[in-house]
């Protein structure tokens, strides 16, 4: 796991959705699902990734709404396992 710049941040923004926004030290990207099951359901899909690579994001849920921020604790940056989970959440949406 590694400390990002901000130059690799924006190199590394080209290879994920165009959703997901930098602030700071977080990736944020919202989402919008036809109703509450479709939005659990992809949380639970992200769940099961992020425990298996044991990064977890920070998010919130209303409805039909998800709200996720990735950023690496214990670097308190964004590192190379954000943009990992970044793009797994793009393949499944």
């Amino acid at each position: 796991m590694k400390k990002l710049s901000p130059e690799e941040i924006q190199n590394q923004l080209k290879e994920i959705n165009p959703e997901w926004n930098w602030s700071r030290d977080k990736l944020i990207r919202n989402f919008k699902f036809k109703d509450f099951n479709q939005a659990f359901s992809f949380m639970t899909k992200v769940a099961l990734h992020a425990e298996k690579i044991n990064h977890h994001p920070n998010w919130s849920n209303e409805y039909n709404k998800v709200d996720i921020s990735l950023s690496t604790h214990d670097l308190q940056a964004i590192s190379t396992v954000d943009f990992e989970l970044a793009k797994f959440i793009d393949s499944i949406t």
